[in-house]
């Protein structure tokens, strides 16, 4: 059989049918003319809002009071958590053939591939890596460090401020040699005194880049960097500081030092995309705290901290980007209720006000506009700092020589 094409799929397959599939049920009550189509909850009940309903010529359906029309293609695309072939990061493409192929009873061929046996999921092992602390008192100690930190403008009071909650590493190598990371501990939440992974970092290298990445074994789903600066056990912290890398952590704490304002709380790193269970992990843990969510200013940031904001407040939800930049979120809780955001759209302020989110412990806090996260806040402030103090320095200069 010949591989169909898009075009095939539309001719042959009716959008009443996709609709069926992604698990509407034709509503009688609307008519006939333009056949509605609509979900049911529990019991059975029309819920309500939840409509689609198929245009005159019968190839395309829309979600009053929206008139955007979805054929059997851009349907399947836009709406790709209906389908159980569906999974997250899965290209639309492929989601339309596995579908369609579907309900026209056809199987896609597929290549012919060889299974090898599986290989065993490592484990991070503690003992596999050799650790030296940051020694506050020891400054050939505090000199292995500078490298990791200078070109982050990092300075020796906020390295010292963090000095229990980052390490060098090295993983053990029967050949004897030893290569160093800077290293922060991952730890699950209610498991505080087990170290379930590293957070890691090397020297910037001649070309200026600088390796990124967790060691081996990583328990990243439920572990997670705490460095608890609050003074109280975690379940009585008032603040709790969310970033998307221990780097943006300190700096965000050093730039609170330098303008004077109160620095306390739990700092956090979730190395890079949060999980659910990260999230879910802190806030058991922290359940008095309010929580100032510190992911960079990108569009995947964005995303971050309203996924944190659907969660806590208990909504069943997805979350996904589409071709061109569109965001789409899909609050399942009791329904389907899919909001777009086109890319100028997408600000925290504005998905929590769709889906009716308020929550006085959470706080959106991204760095200045103008840069992508707080580490990068903090070197434009340290360069504006220097710029400033080299203006004020020529000024006094020429002062004196006007007095003379």
């Amino acid at each position: 059989m010949a591989d169909l094409t898009f075009e095939d799929f539309k001719n042959r397959i009716s959008i009443k049918t996709v609709l069926e599939d992604a698990g509407y049920h034709f509503y009688r009550k609307d008519g006939l003319r333009y056949p509605s189509f609509v979900r049911l909850d529990n019991e059975g009940r029309k819920i309500r809002g939840d409509k689609f309903i198929v245009t005159a010529n019968g190839l395309c359906c829309f979600h009053p009071p929206e008139r955007k029309n979805y054929t059997v293609i851009s349907f399947i695309q836009e709406h790709p958590d209906m389908f159980p072939e569906y999974t997250p990061g899965m290209n639309k493409n492929r989601l339309v053939n596995l579908v369609c192929n579907r309900l026209l009873g056809h199987i896609p061929e597929r290549e012919q591939v060889v299974i090898r046996n599986a290989v065993p999921q490592q484990k991070f092992e503690e003992e596999n890596f050799e650790f030296v602390k940051y020694n506050t008192e020891a400054w050939e100690t505090r000199k292995r460090f500078y490298p990791y930190f200078k070109d982050r403008c990092i300075d020796l009071k906020t390295q010292a401020a963090f000095a229990d909650h980052f390490v060098l590493s090295c993983m053990k190598r029967e050949d004897g040699k030893r290569y160093y990371n800077l290293a922060f501990p991952f730890r699950i939440p209610s498991k505080e005194d087990k170290i379930v992974g590293l957070e890691e970092r090397g020297r910037p290298g001649i070309d200026g880049k600088t390796y990124k990445g967790k060691a081996t074994g990583t328990n990243s789903v439920e572990g997670i960097w705490i460095a608890n600066l609050s003074g109280k056990p975690l379940d009585q912290a008032e603040k709790v500081y969310w970033f998307e890398s221990a780097y943006d952590a300190m700096a965000f704490h050093q730039l609170q030092r330098e303008k004077g304002k109160d620095n306390k709380g739990v700092y956090l790193s979730t190395g890079g995309n949060p999980s659910h269970k990260q999230f879910e992990g802190i806030i058991k843990a922290c359940p008095k705290a309010v929580h100032y969510l510190g992911f960079d200013r990108d569009n995947a940031g964005k995303m971050y901290a309203c996924n944190f904001a659907l969660l806590k407040s208990g909504r069943e939800f997805s979350s996904y980007s589409m071709p061109g930049g569109t965001t789409v979120f899909v609050d399942k809780t009791g329904g389907y209720g899919r909001q777009e955001f086109q890319p100028n759209e997408v600000t925290f302020e504005n998905v929590c006000r769709r889906f009716g989110l308020n929550d006085p412990q959470i706080k959106y806090n991204p760095a200045s506009e103008n840069v992508k996260d707080w580490n990068d806040e903090l070197k434009a402030y340290i360069k504006q700092e220097a710029e400033e103090s080299v203006t004020q320095a020529e000024d006094e200069t020429r002062s004196r020589s006007f007095r003379r």
